[in-house]
This record gives structure tokens, C-alpha cells and sequence, in this order.
């Protein structure tokens, strides 16, 4: 693994008497794109939940870009850089998708009364620049031809799309995904990860959960597999995939 960008250390999660994860450890290498897999039950979300401040763990520690963050509340971790985009996308319905793009980036100055009364100018020229920021990204995320339509309108896939695209809008340094491509057919599922590695190519860093493995596999640079809370391997994708351990998580014994 290259230089770690997140680094998650013997962390422990538990509800009532069930350990949701169970001394889990990994590292989300900078301008990766980094894969968590592992059959439903497994700890996956939870874990992502504990990262991004949701959950607090009982055990273990969460450093990012070296810094510890388990401590966190949510919107301090975002302030770090690290974006959260859910499985089931958390889009207003009745706005357009432009207008959910906007509402999602940073440090609106025509938020504060004094802003958008005395320095109109100020935000105005903001304003302009995140709709080209905006209109930047659904063009590269083919939605640009929506930009205007209710955000309800959009497909299944489209609105996956629009909520990576939201989370883009936020200028992450690290992006959690979960199950990017749940729920779309494999054309688009693979679509959105071409996507994914595009940005990754500019420098953004990715921590994904996925079950469509036929897909994941062929764009993950690291992939760690969870089993009953606990990280049971890790490797390169072709090196897991190899890997009997794997189809035991998967199969059983």
C-alpha cells in the first residue's frame, strides 16, 4: 500500500452484546480507489458509519490524513474532507438537479444576512462559479442534458449518479461510496465506475462498498474483505479473487 490517506486501527463496534466489528483494521491508501466487500451482515456499513463520525467506536482509533478523528461529531469529519454519499441517495426531490448540485457545495457566503445584503457582489460571483463548477460535473457525470429537471424525474442509476455528483460538489478529499452501483443494470454500474476512476485520476481518493463484484474488481487498485465483523483478507483485486478464504466468506465452508 502506497501512503495512507485513512487509517482505521483495531476498531470495535458493538450493539447490546453483538460485535458489528470486531477489532477491524485496514488503510485507504491516497489516490486509491479502495474496496470493502464482504457478505450483508458483515460489519461493512457500520464501519463506514464509525469513519464518518455516526457512530462512535468502543474500541480502536480513526486517523485521518493523521490526524485521529474518532472523536468527531459528523459535520466536523466533513469538515476534515471526507464526504459520506448513502447507498439510497439523499436528493430534494422537487428541486432541480442543478439546484441539488448548488445546495451541496461549501461555504455559501449569501448564507449570512450581513453577506447577502452588503457584499451582494461577493456571493453573487461565488454563485456564478459553483454553477460552472456545477454544470462542470454533470457534464462529466452525462446529466448535463437534466441539468433543469426534478431531481424525482431521474432513473434509479441517474440519481445515484447525481448524488456522487452532490458529494463532488462538497470538493472531498476522501469520498466513502456505498454501493455506487446497487440497483442499476450492469451497463450503467459499470458507466459509474468509469466515472469513479475519472476522478480518481484527478486526485480524488475512494473508499467504496460494493456487491457487484464482477464490476468492482476491474477498477478497485486494494480490496479488503469483511466476515463477521473482522477484515478476513486483503490484496489486489486478481490476488483475492484467487484467495480461498474469499468464496469461504462467500460460500461458507
Amino acid at each position: 500500500m502506497e501512503e495512507s490517506l485513512l487509517r482505521v486501527k483495531e476498531i470495535g463496534k458493538h450493539f447490546g452484546g453483538l460485535w458489528a466489528v470486531n477489532r477491524a483494521s485496514l488503510d485507504v491508501a491516497r489516490g486509491s480507489i479502495t474496496a470493502l466487500v464482504g457478505p450483508n451482515g458483515s460489519g461493512k456499513t457500520t464501519l463506514f458509519n464509525v469513519i464518518f463520525g455516526l457512530h462512535k467506536p468502543d474500541e480502536g482509533r480513526v486517523y485521518f490524513n493523521g490526524e485521529r478523528i474518532d472523536h468527531l461529531a459528523p459535520h466536523q469529519v466533513y469538515a476534515k474532507g471526507i464526504v459520506h454519499a448513502f447507498q439510497i441517495p439523499r436528493l430534494f426531490y422537487r428541486l432541480t438537479v442543478l439546484d441539488n448540485m448548488l445546495l451541496a457545495a461549501r461555504g455559501h457566503k449569501g448564507d449570512g444576512l450581513l453577506n447577502s445584503v452588503v457584499f451582494r457582489q461577493g456571493w453573487q460571483a461565488q454563485e456564478r462559479e459553483l454553477a460552472d463548477k456545477a454544470l462542470e460535473l454533470l457534464n462529466l457525470l452525462e446529466l448535463d442534458h437534466l441539468t433543469l429537471s426534478p431531481a424525482g424525474e431521474l432513473s434509479g442509476g441517474q440519481r445515484k449518479l447525481l448524488e456522487i455528483g452532490r458529494a463532488l460538489m462538497a470538493a472531498p478529499v476522501l469520498l466513502l461510496l456505498d454501493e455506487p452501483a446497487a440497483g442499476v443494470n450492469p451497463n450503467l454500474g459499470r458507466k459509474i465506475f468509469e466515472r469513479i476512476e475519472l476522478f480518481r485520476q484527478r486526485g480524488l481518493s475512494f473508499f467504496i462498498i460494493e456487491h457487484r463484484l464482477e464490476i468492482l474488481f476491474d477498477f478497485a487498485d486494494w480490496v479488503y474483505v469483511m466476515d463477521r465483523g473482522k477484515i478476513a483478507i486483503e490484496g489486489k483485486p486478481e490476488e483475492v479473487a484467487k484467495d480461498s478464504t474469499f468464496y469461504k466468506v462467500y460460500l461458507g465452508d
